[in-house]
C-alpha cells in the first residue's frame, strides 16, 4: 500500500511537471509550475512551442554543458595532467560552435514568427473593446455599443467566498465565445500593459498611443489578468478580469450593460452646462 502511494505521488509530480498546461486552472496556483490553462488558438501555439521546442532545446544544451564540466573535471584534474596543456586554438571546433547554435536559433525563429505573425494579423473583429490603463485602474469601452465603464479591484475585506485575492474586480469584461474580440489599449498617465495569459494576450499600454490584439476565446470561463507593466505603487492592484459566456448570454448581458454603463453624449452635457449658467 504504502508503494503504491509512493508510485501514485510520483505519477502527479511528473504530470505536473511535463504537462503543467492542461492541469492548472485559469487563474495562478499556489506553486504553480508552467502556463495556465489555454483558452485561445494562439496560447496553444506559445504553449506548443514551450513545451515542443524550447524546453527540450534547454534540457539538452544543460546536459551538455554539464556533461562537458563534470567530463573536464576528471579527465584534466591536476593530478592527471601535471604539465597543462598549450592548445589555443582548434578550427573544427570553433566552427561547429559558430554553426550549431545558428541552427538552434533557426530551429526557434520558425515557429516563433509564425506565431507573432498570427497574433499580430487581426482577422474581422465580432466585438471591439477599449482599454484604457489608469493610476490603478482600469478603464473599458464597448465603441459600437455605447457602453464605457471603469475596473477597480475588490479588497480583500469585501471578497465574497470564492473570488480570488488581488484578481476579483468591481465591473468584469464581457465577450462572447468563440468571437474575435479586438482589443484596442492605450493608458491615461503613465505606461501599463493588458495581459491574459490564458489567451496570450500582451501589450503594452502607452500613453498617446493605441496598440492593437485580439484573440478568440474557445471556452467559456471566467480569466484573470493583471497589469504587466511597472506603473507605480500600486502597480500589483490592477487586476483584469474576463468572463468568456456564450452568445445568449452575452446578449443578455449586453442589454443589461447599455442601461447601467451608458455612455453619455458629451454635446448635451456641454448643452446642459450653458442652460444652467444662464439660468
Amino acid at each position: 500500500m504504502v508503494y503504491k502511494n509512493l508510485m501514485h505521488k510520483i505519477a502527479v509530480y511528473i504530470l505536473f511537471i511535463v504537462f503543467p498546461s492542461y492541469l492548472l486552472a485559469e487563474q495562478p496556483r499556489d506553486w504553480q509550475f508552467g502556463f495556465s490553462k489555454t483558452a485561445s488558438k494562439s496560447m496553444d501555439d506559445i504553449v506548443w512551442l514551450h513545451d515542443f521546442i524550447l524546453l527540450p532545446i534547454i534540457a539538452a544544451i544543460t546536459a551538455f554543458v554539464l556533461f562537458l564540466v563534470i567530463y573536464s573535471c576528471i579527465r584534466f584534474r591536476a593530478s592527471r595532467n601535471p604539465t597543462a596543456s598549450t592548445t589555443t586554438h582548434n578550427t573544427m571546433i570553433e566552427i561547429i560552435w559558430t554553426l550549431v547554435p545558428c541552427i538552434i536559433l533557426i530551429v526557434i525563429a520558425v515557429p516563433s514568427f509564425k506565431i507573432l505573425y498570427s497574433q499580430d494579423k487581426i482577422p474581422p473583429a465580432d466585438v471591439t473593446i477599449k482599454a484604457v490603463g489608469y493610476q490603478w485602474y482600469w478603464g473599458y469601452e464597448y465603441p459600437d455599443e455605447n457602453i464605457i465603464f471603469d475596473s477597480y479591484m475588490v479588497s480583500e475585506e469585501d471578497l465574497k467566498p470564492g473570488q480570488p485575492r488581488l484578481l476579483t474586480v468591481d465591473n468584469e469584461l464581457y465577450v462572447p465565445v468563440n468571437k474575435v474580440v479586438k482589443v484596442m489599449i492605450t493608458a491615461n498617465d503613465v505606461l501599463h500593459a493588458w495581459a491574459l495569459p490564458s489567451f496570450g494576450v500582451k501589450r503594452d499600454a502607452v500613453p498617446g498611443r493605441i496598440n492593437e490584439t485580439w484573440f478568440r476565446a474557445d471556452r467559456t470561463g471566467t480569466f484573470y489578468g493583471q497589469c504587466s507593466e511597472l506603473c507605480g505603487i500600486k502597480h500589483a492592484f490592477m487586476p483584469i478580469t474576463v468572463n468568456v459566456v456564450s452568445e445568449e448570454d452575452y446578449n443578455k448581458w449586453l442589454n443589461e450593460a447599455k442601461q447601467k454603463f451608458a455612455k453619455y453624449d458629451k454635446s448635451n452635457i456641454r448643452l446642459a452646462k450653458k442652460i444652467n449658467l444662464e439660468n
